[in-house]
């Protein structure tokens, strides 16, 4: 088959500039082929190159003692003491899934619980973070059901618990939503595998399924902003089988026990170029592949398709020669393929060959170590105007429109297609809070929680990154659990606007002083750019996923309110109405500024709730919807009313930080607040649990009638 030519509009097809195609010239000395092309395309994309972001990561802290490996590698991972360490990621999957929301979703997890076995790990628990456009908008209901049936599918057939999660709407996402896939696993300290080729030589060997045509170019469309040609993109999702992956990952496991894998590498975004770049690159060494070695389950494929194909299920791993037999007895027993496909070599040199013809033959470390770095212009966020004055509301209607939002009713809709106990280690279910799971055959949990309030980072960058993470600390306090590490997931729009990318430095900046104040180091991430549509962009939205510990002879705070708990907050409540839910869901508005994030007392409010455990019979972390939500949902949860003392509108549905909402005893409520008392903090009895109805000051409802109305506002909105 004749390749086509090399010309302008090729080259732009791939999403290389001018300038950048200039660079290649200068790198190779002469025209690349049609495979070289997309070889540097797919490595020199944002989505794999990060070429917008790099120079704002770097500034990020990720070190710290419990940290053994921060970015760089496939998923981060956290020391828990005992030879146990957590190793996890977050990833987006945002344009497969706006294109084919069931294929795109799965595969996104798909992708995730690779990153986390690839490295020694066999997963316990995944997350989700999904945003979608207008409840009304004409695609959000497909978009809705496609995504949610695909996060299940793929997860159920696989067997991991998901623990937790959230779902958003806004208007913003109606063109772009975005699917954000976090997975963890248990892995022994000593028994940690790296994606760093080593030796001369060395196999390298093809491990899964077969490659097809799916999926080719996926990295590049991921690194692009959608248009009316969308459509034309559906051949670039990839399409997942949870059943062949979940095989893939006892076969790795089990390989891993053999002694044979001297590196390994999953194959994602980009599929065999990357995985085979970042082994050599990381190795500082060479690798030559032939490619009729691969196996392919379709006919005729090309380099081109072969090197590009983003199929699922697949690892590449260079192999000790000596074990070979060893390790191909165990995909073999599997069912699964085991192909040598190439070797490492001295040289510089990424040699790519198919039927005896030279179709690809390229320095190597320039693909990964010289892939363009831009430093983007950009310009600050301008300042919020202040806030123009909001009304007093009957507190009772203020909830009621929080209530029966998609946003903030009840998600069980969601959760419940998915498998939230497999395995038999989960402790808290998703809908409350932070999930936690226990740790098999120990008496310690890991606590899992994923946080970000776009509408804060859109209002003011900075103190929106800082909040993403303080919430997430928040949330792992609030169950008792020792905040350890985050990994974080960056969507933005197109960054070539320098608002845009004004956007993101702020965030950066907020994430970074965040995660060092409050001691969790970032370990792992990933970068979503271009998220926009036809000029459109999506909210900004750096999610943060983050894991804590509950120690042994610990136990978590994951109990239920009974009547006659008293109702605390700890923590300072000045009443801030600025991008609060309560301007978006009741007045439809979006003004004033993002609330103020105290990192002092985020540290000091956290640590006293872990501090006095044992004095908590049920606790929450204020954030959207202030106290008149978090009262009403741990009412609710447990069946028993309550009463607030205040009908004041500020007071009620304020979005002040570092705060926590406390249910315990009477005498335990004197004590809390004596102890809070001696170190300076803010505790302020706010009322009761009791009775059947929620109080708030002169206006009440039954508690049955709220909870009918949270419960179906979301299947409602959008099913």
């Amino acid at each position: 088959m004749q390749e086509p030519a090399i010309t302008p509009d090729l080259i732009a097809s791939h999403g290389l500039k001018p300038d950048e195609y200039d660079l290649i010239l200068e790198i190779i000395g002469r025209e690349p082929t049609f495979t070289e092309l997309g070889i540097f395309s797919a490595m020199w994309n944002e989505h794999c190159s990060y070429k917008s972001s790099k120079k704002w990561l770097r500034t990020l802290p990720t070190d710290g003692p419990q940290v053994i490996c921060g970015p760089g590698e496939n998923a981060g991972i956290v020391d828990i003491g005992d030879g146990d360490a957590v190793v996890f990621k977050m990833e987006s999957h945002n344009h497969p899934s706006y294109i084919e929301p069931y294929q795109g979703a799965a595969t996104g997890v798909g992708g995730i619980l690779r990153d986390v076995f690839t490295m020694g790990a066999r997963p316990i628990a995944a997350m989700n973070s999904l945003s979608f456009g207008a409840p009304d908008h004409p695609k959000t209901r497909q978009l809705v059901h496609g995504v949610v049936e695909g996060i299940g599918g793929y997860g159920n057939c696989f067997g991991v618990p998901t623990v937790g999660g959230e779902v958003r709407f806004h208007p913003a996402y109606n063109g772009n939503c975005l699917v954000n896939a976090f997975a963890a696993g248990l892995a022994k300290t000593d028994a940690i595998f790296y994606s760093a080729a080593s030796g001369i030589g060395m196999p390298v060997v093809y491990l899964g399924a077969k490659t097809g045509r799916d999926g080719v170019g996926g990295a590049t469309m991921a690194s692009a902003e959608f248009d009316d040609t969308i459509e034309e993109k559906r051949p670039t999702v990839q399409v997942g089988d949870p059943f062949t992956e979940k095989r893939l990952m006892e076969a790795t496991l089990e390989l891993m026990q053999t002694g044979a894998v001297i590196s390994i590498q999953d194959m994602g975004a980009a599929g065999l170029t990357c995985s085979a770049v970042e082994m050599g690159d990381k190795g500082k060494l060479g690798v030559k592949l032939t490619l009729e070695d691969v196996p392919q389950r379709e006919d005729n494929m090309t380099a081109y398709e072969m090197m590009l194909s983003e199929s699922q299920e697949r690892m590449l791993m260079v192999l000790n020669p000596d074990l070979e037999a060893e390790a191909r007895a165990v995909f073999e027993k599997w069912d699964l393929d085991f192909a040598i496909v190439g070797e490492t070599i001295a040289e510089d040199r990424f040699l790519i060959l198919h039927n005896n013809e030279v179709k690809a033959d390229l320095p190597l470390s320039p693909l990964s170590g010289r892939a363009p770095e831009y430093d983007r212009p950009w310009v600050e966020t301008p300042a919020a105007e202040p806030l123009a004055d909001v009304p007093q509301i009957d507190p009772i209607d203020g909830l009621k429109a929080l209530i029966s939002s998609p946003n903030y009713a009840a998600k069980q809709w969601v959760y419940e297609q998915y498998d939230t106990m497999v395995m038999a280690d989960s402790v808290r279910l998703p809908g409350l809070g932070a999930g936690i799971i226990r740790v098999h055959g120990t008496d310690k949990m890991l606590a899992f929680t994923s946080d970000v309030t776009p509408r804060y980072v859109h209002a003011n960058p900075f103190e929106g990154g800082k909040q993403a993470v303080a919430e997430s600390w928040r949330n792992l306090c609030a169950v008792g659990a020792k905040p350890l590490a985050t990994t974080d997931n960056l969507n933005f729009g197109n960054p070539e606007k320098p608002e845009i990318m004004g956007q993101f430095v702020g965030a950066i900046k907020g994430i970074g002083e965040a995660v060092a104040a409050l001691d969790m180091p970032i370990v792992s991430g990933n970068v979503s750019l271009y998220n926009e549509t036809d000029g459109s962009g999506i909210l900004p939205t750096p999610t943060i996923g983050a894991v804590g510990l509950i120690a042994a002879g610990e136990e978590p705070i994951s109990g239920e309110v009974r009547e006659g708990h008293v109702a605390l907050v700890i923590g300072e409540t000045t009443g801030h109405l600025g991008q609060s839910a309560l301007l978006a869901e009741v007045f439809n508005r979006e003004d004033g500024d993002a609330p103020h994030v105290d990192l002092a007392a985020e540290k000091a409010t956290g640590e006293f709730i872990r501090a006095n455990r044992e004095m908590i019979k049920a606790c929450t972390d204020l954030s959207d919807g202030g106290l008149a939500l978090a009262a009403f949902e741990m009412a609710e949860a447990a069946g028993v009313g309550v009463h607030l003392d205040t009908d004041d509108t500020a007071t009620l549905f304020g979005e002040d930080q570092a705060r926590y909402l406390v249910a315990c005893n009477f005498d335990q409520a004197e004590a809390l607040m004596i102890a809070a008392g001696q170190i300076g903090l803010t505790v302020t009895s706010v009322g009761r649990f009791t009775g059947s109805d929620v109080t708030m000051g002169h206006s009440s409802a039954p508690l049955e009638e709220l909870s009918a109305i949270f419960r179906a506002g979301f299947a409602q909105s959008v099913t």
